[in-house]
């Protein structure tokens, strides 16, 4: 028994491993490459824009403050609701613990920004014509990609121990 926990502990810190070193990848990628043509318009085609943004709210630049108190206030709710994450992580089984790895795996990619840049840089834009999506990162994409997980699991009935 104490294997198999220890194998999927060492599963879960391979999966958040993985989803921050994307992120933090793709993120370095973009920024230099901003730097180093002096714009922050990277990529510009029919359907995807690359187009670094400073994002200083939260998902999808929501809520945000030209205030540092209430940048502040907010890293430390975000901070504090990764920590709960965390405790999700080690009271669920299977799929969703899965979906709550996968959360916190981008919640980590998107707090290290927080801190480190006191901002989260966001570049990918989809678009259809005039009609733009919110301008989003590696890091919410694996953040949603769990809530969606998540919100799935609620319509399936839990087995009973």
């Amino acid at each position: 028994m104490f294997n198999f926990l220890r194998k999927n502990y060492f599963i879960n810190i391979f999966i958040v491993i993985i989803i921050f070193s994307l992120d933090r990848i793709t993120k370095f990628y973009v920024i230099l490459k901003s730097e180093m043509n002096l714009s922050t318009n990277l990529f510009t085609s029919k359907f995807l824009n690359i187009n670094l943004i400073w994002n200083e709210g939260i998902a999808f630049g929501l809520f945000s403050f030209d205030q540092k108190f209430y940048y502040n206030l907010m890293t430390v709710l975000i901070i504090t609701i990764t920590i709960v994450i965390l405790w999700f992580i080690t009271k669920t089984r299977n799929i969703e613990k899965m979906a709550f790895t996968i959360v916190f795996g981008g919640a980590l990619g998107n707090i290290f920004d927080r801190l480190y840049y006191s901002s989260v840089p966001d570049f990918i834009d989809i678009h259809v014509g005039d009609f733009h999506w919110f301008i989003f990162n590696v890091a919410d994409i694996f953040i949603c990609l769990g809530i969606i997980i998540l919100i799935i699991l609620e319509f399936y009935p839990k087995k009973k121990l």
